[in-house]
């Protein structure tokens, strides 16, 4: 890979791709839950899928064990890629690429965030709850404004990086490439270093 081509580190190659997968498998199988069991935002002419709330909450239990690896590293080595203390106040630059950063940076903390509502909401649902019409549960109002937020983050970001950086940033995200010093070896060391670091007086 050329040097001047958008280049992303492989842990969060590795980890966007892994959360994405199964995040996207998750909101597909949450609609198919709200299409069959709710329907009050809209409802499409779908036969019901059988086992979907199981499906939905296998994927959710995944999620549940990758997510906190990949929100790790966006909080510490991806902290750039965040929103920052001073990205409202950029957001009254509109129009200016500062503009675009800025809001890339708050969808992406968005995501995350909603993504841990998702997950906490998520447990503290009980699978008989839309069986039997219990629509009105808290926990499942928040798990369903969580999926929502998840939802509309998803393309909003995916316009952001074509956005910032076209393309050839979009497609650096899929990239095998490594260069030097970004092995997962090295990674390791980098963690190891940073713990050292932490553990001393």
């Amino acid at each position: 890979m050329a040097r001047s081509h958008p280049y992303q580190p492989l842990p969060l190659r590795v980890f966007h791709g892994v959360n994405g997968l199964v995040a996207l498998g998750a909101i597909v199988t949450g609609f198919l839950v709200h299409n069959s069991f709710d329907g009050r935002f809209g409802k499409l002419p779908l036969s019901r899928v059988n086992n979907i709330i199981d499906l939905h909450g296998t994927l959710g239990l995944t999620l549940m064990f990758v997510f906190p690896v990949f929100a790790l590293y966006s909080f510490h080595a991806g902290q750039k890629r965040l929103v920052q203390a001073d990205s409202l106040n950029k957001l009254s630059q509109l129009g200016k690429p500062i503009w675009w950063y800025s809001l890339h940076r708050i969808v992406n903390t968005l995501f995350l965030v909603a993504t841990s509502c998702a997950l906490l909401s998520g447990r503290m649902m009980q699978e008989s709850w839309l069986p039997l019409g219990e629509l009105d549960q808290v926990w499942y109002s928040a798990h369903l404004a969580a999926w929502a937020v998840i939802t509309l983050t998803i393309p909003i970001h995916l316009s952001m990086i074509i956005k910032v950086g076209g393309v050839p940033l979009l497609l650096s995200i899929a990239s095998f490439s490594n260069r030097p010093g970004d092995q997962w070896q090295d990674w390791g060391r980098k963690f190891a270093s940073m713990l050292d670091r932490r553990s001393r007086p």
